[in-house]
């Protein structure tokens, strides 16, 4: 069963589906989508996921910390760098892969505020 989150892979894929969120359609994100440009779509998508992967990159960099012995998480001099490196990329991938919903939401507050924009101007 699923629980009805926006696929961040699909959201801006067709301006004629409508999204469900929490199972039931997203008319709101729908109407937004059709008064905000393809470009900006693109950019919002491209911030929301650039914004997961920060958030993974900190969740996934306090999860590694504390950890010692032998192994690609040794405790040799150049560790730290290393395990910086390695968890920015796991966060920047499990955020591309769609991640754990957060990109979700902040497309959606992106384009529910760039089409209030729209609206106005």
């Amino acid at each position: 069963m699923q629980t009805g989150m926006i696929n961040t892979a699909h959201v801006a894929s067709s301006a004629f589906a409508v999204q469900s969120r929490n199972g039931r359609p997203d008319f709101e994100l729908a109407d937004a989508l059709k008064r905000v440009s393809p470009q900006q779509q693109a950019r919002a998508q491209k911030t929301a996921t650039d914004f997961e992967g920060m958030f993974l990159n900190a969740m996934f960099s306090q999860m590694t910390s504390g950890l010692k012995g032998e192994g690609p998480f040794g405790s040799t001099t150049g560790t730290g760098v290393w395990r910086s490196m390695l968890t920015e990329q796991y966060s920047k991938n499990f955020a591309n892969a769609g991640g754990v919903g957060v990109a979700s939401e902040v497309y959606r507050t992106l384009i529910l505020q760039q089409a209030k924009t729209v609206r106005t101007a």
